[in-house]
């Protein structure tokens, strides 16, 4: 490899680690449901929507900078390692926990033990939203001849966490909550991963442009590190 394929494979490991750092942590946190006061309104969300916009912000830069099928791999990547870690917890709780262990097993249980219908959830609507997100945002980076990189990073997100946060919230209270309630989940989940994406769209920018300087490369062309 050359200094710069091999200094494009690092970034894009460096990314790969972060987006798969976050997406654990969302799986993680995902139980525990909050309120965020933004003034002009009080959100109720699962505490796992909070790093929840950084998977989305990473994905719009590896589409951007190493293309559709690169990203793909790092999305169902994404996918095994959380069946992993969630293999783990649940074969964690197989066994019981001395007496002088600071978390007892009902502290395990309620934290770590996952049904299974918040795993489907969970799964299922990570991997449906990060591929509808990718191809989004590849539609539009081709429709727009790689520019306007803020219009296909807000319309991929936003269009992708419409579906996330439906998903979930049927998955996961359908036969629990009343039909209103959970139209109330969605438009909170939606609306504060929507100010997200508005939020990390300069950031997206910032990052894209200095990655495409220091590799000088066009808006509308790939990294290909195996190059």
């Amino acid at each position: 490899m050359k200094s710069s394929s091999q200094a494009s494979f690092r970034l894009f490991v460096i990314l790969c680690a972060l987006f798969v750092t976050a997406l654990v942590t969302c799986n993680l946190i995902a139980n525990k449901f909050i309120t965020i006061d933004l003034g002009i309104k009080t959100f109720v969300i699962s505490a796992g929507v909070l790093p929840y916009p950084i998977t989305f912000l990473i994905t719009d830069i590896l589409s951007e900078i190493y293309g559709k099928e690169k990203t793909q791999q790092v999305v169902i990547s994404g996918f095994l390692a959380s069946i992993f870690v969630i293999f783990m917890l649940w074969a964690g709780g197989l066994f019981p926990a001395i007496e002088a262990s600071p978390v007892s097993n009902e502290n395990y249980d309620t934290v770590f033990q996952n049904s299974w219908r918040i795993i489907l959830a969970s799964m299922a609507a990570y991997l449906t939203a990060q591929l509808i997100d990718v191809r989004i945002f590849h539609y539009w980076k081709k429709k727009t001849k790689g520019k306007h990189l803020w219009l296909r990073n807000n319309v991929s997100t936003i269009s992708s966490q419409l579906v996330d946060t439906t998903l979930v919230v049927f998955v996961l209270f359908v036969g629990v909550l009343p039909f209103n309630t959970m139209i109330g989940y969605i438009i909170d989940g939606w609306l504060f991963k929507t100010i997200c994406a508005a939020v990390d769209t300069p950031i997206a920018y910032a990052i894209i442009h200095t990655i495409r300087t220091k590799f000088s490369i066009k808006n509308y062309k790939d990294i290909d590190f195996l190059s």
